[in-house]
């Protein structure tokens, strides 16, 4: 067994390669990052793969997403309608406790679709900030993703309601910020 620093790096180098991944719209590294049947030594002839090692997936907004083949086919969808996709993680923690390990940041996600109708230029580019927890399984060929699941921030609306802070109402400022 690793040294827990050891292991703690090596879940941050899965982490991170999987962003650059999705970032180069590289749908065979995004799909090695996920967990297979045969990760977890399953003979996929005696066994249904959607019953081992079930991989989920929740993107923001979206339902459940569970199976490699789901999440998967999520992932090709949204590679092929965004033309541009760079993430800024912020907030990384890694946990390991065994074989597995978790994942939390947040995804300071700046991205562009297609251009309009006769234009070679990028669409608009839109930002946008996510919440995210990545659970990791370890394997013999490394640290797989087991499940991603990531949830919107909500943004401030900069209405006056926003300044009645109360039980019903945080504050939605973060600790030191004014």
């Amino acid at each position: 067994m690793n040294a827990p620093h050891i292991d703690v790096e090596q879940v941050e180098a899965a982490n991170t390669a999987f962003y650059e991944a999705l970032e180069q719209g590289d749908f065979e590294k995004v799909s090695d990052a996920w967990l297979t049947p045969s990760d977890l030594g399953v003979d996929e002839s005696y066994h249904d793969p959607a019953d081992a090692g079930v991989v989920s997936c929740v993107h923001p907004g979206w339902p459940v997403l569970t199976g490699r083949g789901e999440v998967l086919r999520s992932y090709a969808l949204i590679m092929a309608n965004t033309d541009y996709i760079q993430f800024f993680l912020t907030d990384v923690h890694v946990s390991v406790t065994g074989d597995t390990a978790l994942v939390t940041c947040t995804e300071n996600i700046l991205s562009g679709g297609p251009a309009p109708e006769g234009d070679d230029e990028l669409g608009p580019l839109v930002g946008q900030l996510v919440v995210a927890t990545n659970t990791y399984r370890r394997t013999p060929a490394g640290w797989k993703l087991w499940s991603h699941h990531a949830s919107p921030v909500l943004a401030e609306t900069g209405t006056e309601d926003d300044d009645d802070e109360g039980p019903g109402n945080p504050p939605l400022t973060g600790p030191g910020e004014p």
